[in-house]
């Protein structure tokens, strides 16, 4: 190797035996600084990319508290261990009605599934009736938690095995049980029809079984499957809570179950402060369902009778009677109200802080629940439970099955009203007969024992249309043994034999 300097610029020039020059050397170099630039270049871009993402987190911290939810769940509640039976077939349901009618039927097919040793299907919820509500059972109800929860009483499948199914030519008995039925007509004129046919399909299950008369450990379990087993899908429960935590950051309010919609009027016949457009509007739709059997009623009659649910006028003076002031929440549990803003005029007048669930939630939040009736009366139902006095102001399911859930959580204020008694006190306001303070006063003392006190449910033998409702009094599900005795207020009591 030779090594010789190029004059003054200081320059050395290297020649090599095997004849390595400069410019060999040189391209060498670039390649690294090039490397290093691509890879910091990287380096920085992730990280501008991950600061990026930190940045939205902070801005969003619901995000951060679902990523935490993911990470950091709850241990599994441990499974009930499974009842071992021989089940005797399956049983299939197709529930009628409302949500709070279909809630109280699978209540009783679980019961009477228990009873005669079946395997029950995931029951079908009512899709043609007047709501025409498509949610099946999964959309309203946290099915998994559904069956896991009963699996020490009844086996629960969420659909018939393959062989089972009608286009592999089986046809299972289609039938409607005889209604407030015994475990006797289950044991004996249900139970051997299936040593035949090892599906039976329950078409009606609407008060198929008896709210009297019935086993101890069968009304317990109907109790069971109603306030443990039959929990709310997870977007039906947070939302409805926080409808109940908004109210309540405002204080204490009043869930006024308002019934005055299009069917419960068409249904019931009840046209007292509708117009004549209104009347004829709801006649017809009362001949258009076929099920709906009474056609010709007399608005007036009834309206004597207490057979109407409140028009919103009456019920507003009701509340301001029983002593609610102008400044008490008074959420209206209910769909919509027929006649509108016209009919809210005098409750919204009397009571400002009146509120329904789409004026405290945004549009978007109920989004997911518009035009399914019953997933929009199960946030109604939770608002209703959790309230601080619970109003009615008429009997049907709902109403029943709230005031059984607030007696359930320990004697909550639900006021029963006596629409009879309450009609007749307020015409007799209306048309001057009774000033406000002679109305008011007794209108509080015709109410003074329909608080929601312990009490014996009433029986009618022989006529349980007309006996309390298992569902809205499930006292052996409340008390020590089979009674309320011993938190019976004196002289509460109500039976008739």
């Amino acid at each position: 190797m030779e090594v010789r300097s190029e004059g003054g610029g200081g320059c050395v020039q290297v020649k090599c035996d095997n004849k390595v020059s400069p410019a060999q050397v040189i391209p060498r170099t670039r390649l690294q600084v090039w490397f290093i630039r691509v890879c910091s270049s990287i380096l920085i871009w992730t990280c501008l990319v991950q600061l990026m993402a930190v940045g939205e987190l902070w801005e969003q911290p619901r995000r951060v508290s679902n990523l935490t939810n993911v990470l950091i769940r709850e241990p599994a509640p441990r499974l009930v261990v499974a009842r071992n039976y021989i089940s005797n077939g399956f049983l299939k349901v197709s529930c009628n009605g409302g949500l709070n009618q279909m809630r109280a039927a699978i209540c009783d097919m679980v019961a009477v599934a228990r009873l005669l040793n079946l395997t029950l299907v995931v029951p079908e919820l009512d899709k043609t009736s007047f709501w025409a509500d498509p949610s099946n059972f999964d959309d309203i109800f946290d099915v998994k938690h559904f069956i896991d929860s009963l699996r020490d009483e009844v086996r629960i499948v969420r659909r018939l095995p393959k062989r089972f199914n009608r286009k592999y030519g089986y046809q299972p008995l289609q039938m409607p049980p005889v209604s407030w039925s015994n475990e006797e007509y289950y044991l004996q004129k249900v139970l051997p029809l299936f040593s035949k046919y090892k599906v039976m399909h329950f078409n009606r299950t609407d008060t198929r079984l008896a709210n009297n008369g019935i086993s101890l450990n069968l009304q317990k379990l109907r109790c069971r499957v109603n306030f443990q087993a039959l929990k709310f899908t997870p977007e039906i429960e947070a939302l409805g809570y926080k409808l109940v935590q908004i109210l309540q950051s405002k204080g204490p309010f009043v869930a006024l179950h308002l019934r005055y919609e299009m069917d419960m009027l068409a249904f019931s016949g009840c046209t007292h402060g509708c117009t004549q457009e209104e009347a004829e509007e709801l006649k017809r739709l009362r001949y258009a369902f076929p099920w709906w059997r009474e056609k010709e009623i007399v608005s007036e009659e009834k309206r004597l009778q207490g057979l109407c649910p409140l028009t919103p006028e009456e019920a507003t003076l009701v509340l301001q009677a029983l002593g609610f002031d102008r400044d008490m929440q008074i959420y209206i549990a209910s769909g919509e109200i027929y006649g509108s803003q016209r009919r809210l005029a005098a409750l919204r007048t009397a009571f400002p802080r009146f509120v329904k669930k789409e004026m405290l939630l945004e549009p978007e939040e109920l989004q997911q629940f518009q035009n399914h009736s019953s997933q929009m009366a199960a946030l109604d139902f939770m608002v209703s439970v959790a309230s601080n006095v619970f109003i009615p102001t008429y009997d049907g399911n709902m109403a029943r099955l709230v005031e059984g859930h607030r007696r359930y959580l320990g004697f909550k204020k639900t006021i029963k009203l006596d629409r009879r008694k309450l009609i007749e006190l307020v015409d007799l306001h209306n048309n001057g007969t009774l000033d406000w303070d002679e109305f008011s006063f007794s209108v509080r003392v015709a109410h003074g024992k329909r608080m929601g006190q312990p009490t014996h449910r009433l029986v009618m033998v022989d006529k349980p249309k007309e006996e309390d409702y298992f569902y809205s009094n499930p006292q052996e599900c409340l008390c020590g043994g089979t009674s309320c005795d011993d938190l019976l207020v004196s002289g509460n009591i109500s039976t008739i034999q």
